[in-house]
């Protein structure tokens, strides 16, 4: 059904003949009961009882009722062209940010808080998902954008965030805090503490080690990088971590110790599905990361 048909006729009524609705829509009478002609054929009805000209118009009982419906679906394109518009300059809607546990504070923070300070009205939802969940949320819609390790390629647009260099944490009294720089296979006898299975760091690591020849033997697993380094300091086994959270974390009875930067980085991205039509809110969020990328 055609909506500005749909006006005509309750133009029609409002003004109480085909008159006064013509100057009020700036159309002629005979296109105006043309176009009322052409609705009530769609409906196969007659909506209006037609009297002597200049005479008040009626409604049928199936005019009252397309008139009823009418005024409340004009409504309802108003009100959806008025919250259209208003996600549009930003003053309404929502964003669903995935944030990967690792990393994330440190860099996106900044990020969320001068988002947060621009757009104050949109209603901001933050999830801290590890990287398998973070994958499966975004797939599922219900993120609409995600941070974390992810090759772009794959099915997916996206921002390179960060690009840090691997070290490995050793207790100080390691024999391997002697050399300059370390290599995965350097760690094959090594107890290692690594991430649970769902953090995507967990899966590098053991690819990594898996190039090299080796399946990492005695794992201690955790979920924050704080305790995994402090199981190192005591003596429980070795940590592979980016160098800036083995920075912000490091404690007394640690090394951290290059990594060789060929076999592993941790390259951090702001990421969405390819086919996926963003939200305003979505966009906005990505101009402000472009935007702190080439301040920096």
């Amino acid at each position: 059904m055609d909506l500005k048909v749909l006006r005509y006729f309750i133009e029609i009524i409002d003004a109480g003949g085909f008159g006064k609705a013509s100057e009020k829509v700036h159309l002629t009478q005979p296109a105006l009961s043309k176009a009322l002609r052409q609705l009530e054929e769609e409906l196969d009805l007659v909506l209006l009882e037609r009297g002597k000209r200049g005479t008040q118009v009626k409604l049928t009982q199936a005019g009252e009722v397309v008139y009823r419906h009418g005024k409340e679906l004009l409504a309802g394109r108003q009100r959806m062209l008025a919250e259209l518009s208003a996600q549009r300059s930003l003053t309404a809607g929502e964003l669903k940010l995935g944030l990967a546990p690792l990393g994330s504070a440190e860099i996106f923070a900044p990020i969320i808080a001068k988002y947060r300070q621009q757009y104050p009205q949109i209603d901001m939802h933050l999830l801290v998902r590890g990287g398998v969940e973070q994958t499966l949320a975004i797939q599922k819609g219900e993120i609409e954008l995600a941070t974390g390790i992810i090759n772009l390629d794959d099915g997916y647009h996206g921002i390179r965030v960060f690009n840090d260099p691997m070290v490995v944490v050793l207790p100080k009294e390691n024999p391997l805090t002697s050399r300059p720089i370390l290599s995965i296979h350097d760690l094959v006898d090594e107890p290692q503490v690594m991430f649970e299975t769902e953090y995507t760091l967990y899966q590098l690591v053991l690819t990594a080690c898996q190039h090299a020849g080796f399946t990492p033997k005695n794992i201690t697993r955790v979920s924050q990088a704080d305790f995994g380094i402090a199981l190192v300091a005591a003596g429980t086994g070795v940590m592979i971590l980016p160098r800036s959270i083995a920075r912000r974390y490091s404690v007394s009875g640690v090394v951290n110790i290059p990594l060789a930067s060929d076999e592993l980085r941790w390259e951090l991205s702001l990421f969405w599905r390819k086919e996926q039509v963003l939200s305003f809110a979505a966009q906005a969020m990505i101009a402000l990361v472009e935007k702190h990328l080439t301040q920096k």
